[in-house]
């Protein structure tokens, strides 16, 4: 995993957020992974913010868009952030500022 890697977690209701921060790599994929496994089912919906990254390896996220589990979960992801578009899997939501109004977010 990438030494500045974290992932803060924050649940409220049936949302969970996750908080990604630092450099995203392989090992970073796989600590993702395994924190959606853990708190799969427990919530409904699960927000992924990725503007405090500061960057994504294409292993890393070869490792990510590639991995059962995600797939299965892609429905209930939403991400959010300057890497959401490069890290959302096909099937989940991605939400980008919307230039008009900067403090709403359009789904795309």
């Amino acid at each position: 995993m990438a030494s500045n890697f974290r992932i803060y977690c924050h649940q409220n209701k049936d949302n969970l957020h996750l908080k990604l921060m630092g450099d995203f790599d392989g090992s970073s994929a796989y600590e993702l992974i395994n924190t959606l496994k853990k708190y799969r089912g427990i919530a409904r919906r699960v927000f992924i913010h990725t503007c405090f990254l500061s960057s994504v390896h294409s292993f890393g996220l070869d490792v990510f868009q590639k991995n059962c589990t995600i797939k299965k979960l892609s429905r209930v992801l939403t991400f959010t952030g300057e890497y959401g578009n490069k890290l959302a899997p096909h099937g989940s939501i991605l939400l980008k500022p919307n230039p008009d109004k900067p403090e709403k977010l359009q789904v795309n």
